[in-house]
């Protein structure tokens, strides 16, 4: 291996490092679609990797998927433990013997938590409290959790910036700032210190689009190559601001390895910094189709705009740049041109 150059990113060089060594991390959600990308490049960095799921969100065919996409040595250092966050028990015996732990397992969406939010509390509130519970009894060597964009709830200003929130706008939102809440009560109180994720608008491979609750860009790219409609809440203008899969893998991984004493206990925006209307979604995606010889001629259609959602979001990045080296690698053209081959694929 050949040493860091002096030009490549903190990401870069952490890659580097980890192809040296092997560490044993836990993935929570491991079937779902950020746990098994970041499953898929754990193994292909031949790291031990311990998996926690009960398949109420992930797949099979996920973790199926990955199997084709690493060596039979590779797969080899992968440990499955079907089980439940909600039971503590559970949670113990993933926790056992990790170094690393990265808890993706929660129940999204807003219109779930809006449906059903008793189960989306015990899941995302009680099972955090357990997976806190028996990381710090376990003694992990760091903590690195999926947070979410929707704490920022109705506070107006753009960019989001990590310290200024407003009310949350769902049962999901609210959920997730009690762990953000749990998090920082944990640091103080038993000196455990873990690091928030606040994901905004993650997509790629493997992202489900046959959800009922299935995000924007899978089920769009989905129906156009289907040739079905397309259907906008509002009047399209509403923005996100888009994150490939990529990034949200980097920064897991520089959050769970920061050497840095205060890079810890702390939140941090995993985004690209930039805005998207779905206006503008809608023509990306068609045109990123036409260029892998999908046409899709139907214009959308429009209709009320969807309960719990934020107008407008967009991220300040530079706290996580600041103390983890996070470098946005794929702006959201660069991330629909990876993921449509993806969803060709589910086609054929």
């Amino acid at each position: 291996m050949t040493a860091s150059t002096p030009n490549s990113t903190a990401y870069e060089q952490l890659l580097e490092r980890l192809a040296r060594e092997r560490h044993t991390w836990l993935v929570t959600g491991v079937a779902g679609f950020i746990g098994s990308n970041l499953l898929e490049t754990l193994l292909k960095l031949d790291q031990q990797v311990v998996g926690l799921d009960n398949f109420a969100t992930g797949h099979q065919r996920n973790l199926d998927e990955v199997r084709t996409l690493v060596t039979t040595d590779q797969w080899a250092q992968f440990t499955f433990i079907e089980g439940d966050i909600r039971k503590l028990e559970d949670c113990r015996r993933a926790c056992e013997g990790a170094e690393y732990v990265l808890h993706q397992a929660a129940l999204g969406s807003v219109p779930r938590s809006l449906a059903d939010p008793i189960t989306t509390n015990a899941t995302n509130i009680d099972g955090f409290l357990n997976m806190l519970v028996a990381a710090r009894d376990a003694e992990v060597k760091s903590f690195t959790y999926a947070a979410s964009s929707s704490t920022y709830g109705d506070h107006p200003a753009l960019p989001k910036v990590e310290d200024v929130i407003g009310k949350p706008l769902s049962p999901y939102a609210v959920t997730k700032l009690v762990n953000e809440l749990y998090a920082d009560v944990f640091a103080r109180s038993y000196g455990f210190k873990s690091i928030g994720l606040r994901y905004f608008n993650v997509f790629g491979p493997r992202q489900d689009p046959h959800s009922a609750y299935a995000a924007v860009i899978p089920k769009w790219a989905a129906a156009m190559i289907s040739g079905e409609d397309i259907f906008i809440n509002g009047d399209g203008e509403t923005s996100r601001d888009f994150c490939f899969i990529a990034n949200a893998i980097q920064a897991n991984l520089l959050a769970a390895t920061t050497p840095k004493v205060e890079a810890r206990d702390q939140i941090y925006n995993v985004a690209v910094g930039d805005r998207t209307t779905l206006n503008q979604l809608f023509n990306e995606l068609r045109n990123t189709l036409a260029a892998n010889g999908i046409s899709y001629s139907k214009e959308p259609s429009y209709r009320d705009f969807r309960s719990g959602d934020v107008r407008h979001s967009q991220a300040y990045v530079g706290k996580g740049k600041a103390l983890l080296g996070y470098e946005p690698s794929h702006p959201i053209h660069a991330g629909i041109a990876c993921a449509v081959p993806w969803y060709l694929g589910l086609k054929r």
